[in-house]
């Protein structure tokens, strides 16, 4: 969070809350989940909601369920016959997220995979209207090369984190991999012609990249 706390508690006031469903999956994450801080939030759940019924996607690519808040929140604007893959390595989450995804009114239309994005990815043969990106981040640069060319026209990519705590404005240490992996991965986004970007300040930060 960077900005002040008033103007920042103003923002999330002034904005739509999340419905219940959403609450007793944050909720539970905290609960019983180990680094529950890595879910979406209300916040930003309203934001991917927001984009995802602003766009409609037939098709959406998730990398990165973790509990599957920000599934959900996508799942929000799908069309009735849209879906949503998505993809976590950690198994030990399925239950927690199949719990709440088939509690939900999309459970026909999410299908979640286990397993190494880098090596599920090629296996999808899909063009994709929405892709968010909110995992390893080492590997950001990677999945933006494996999603890029299953892209639709005016299709959008969603890079979460991209601020990475401020570190990548900052000279980062040669240890730091993935301060230094975002920090590439930044510049290709506002560098590649395929794709025209804008980096949102937004918690963490959340870059939309546009398909041309």
């Amino acid at each position: 969070m960077f900005l002040p706390e008033k103007i920042d508690e103003y923002v999330v006031s002034h904005s739509q809350g999340e419905p219940i469903i959403l609450q007793e999956l944050t909720k539970e994450t905290w609960q019983k989940v180990l680094n529950p801080r890595m879910i979406s939030g209300a916040y930003q759940g309203r934001i991917l909601s927001m984009i995802s019924k602003l766009i409609q996607p037939k098709n959406v690519l998730e990398i990165g369920t973790f509990t599957g808040y920000s599934a959900l929140s996508i799942a929000e604007g799908l069309p009735e016959n849209g879906m949503i893959y998505t993809i976590d390595k950690n198994e030990e989450l399925e239950e927690l997220q199949h719990k709440y995804f088939n509690a939900s009114v999309y459970k026909d239309q999410i299908k979640t995979f286990s397993g190494n994005a880098l090596d599920i990815i090629p296996t999808l043969d899909i063009q994709f209207d929405l892709v968010f990106i909110d995992a390893d981040k080492s590997n950001y640069s990677r999945y933006f090369h494996l999603i890029i060319d299953k892209m639709n026209s005016g299709g959008i990519i969603l890079s979460d984190n991209v601020l990475w705590y401020g570190k990548v404005a900052e000279m980062a240490d040669e240890k730091d991999v993935d301060t230094i992996a975002l920090q590439a991965y930044n510049t290709m986004l506002n560098t590649d012609e395929r794709i025209e970007t804008v980096m949102l300040p937004i918690r963490d930060g959340l870059t939309i990249s546009r398909v041309k």
